[in-house]
């Protein structure tokens, strides 16, 4: 004979992992913001800018932000093993690698 299901557990276990995803993606959004160097910016500006983003339906300007974004990722990358030499120069380096806003705004 089978033995039952509880679907108590499985539904308390369901939560909790969603619970968890939330968090690291709230996790994930803030170090985003900080390597973007955006944390220097008012968060009025911060989240009208968003917004903006939210409603523009013009694909060409979506499309500039996304290669934008896209091209700032793939340097992220590529400085990641740069990290230690930064970091010994006297600049900081956040987990992904990205120098800080000056560093990214001289480029």
């Amino acid at each position: 004979m089978r033995k039952p299901r509880d679907y108590n557990s499985e539904l308390k276990a369901l939560q909790d992992k969603a619970v968890q995803l939330t968090a690291r993606k709230v996790q994930q959004l803030g170090e985003l913001v900080i390597a973007t160097g955006a944390d220097a910016l008012p968060v009025e500006l911060l989240a009208g800018a968003l917004l903006t983003a939210t409603d523009t339906s013009d694909l060409v300007t979506k499309e500039e932000w996304r290669t934008r974004g896209a091209a700032f990722f793939q340097k992220s990358r590529r400085s990641a093993g740069q990290g230690d030499r930064r970091q010994s120069a006297g600049t900081s380096t956040n987990r992904s690698g990205a120098g800080t806003a000056s560093e990214q705004a001289s480029t």
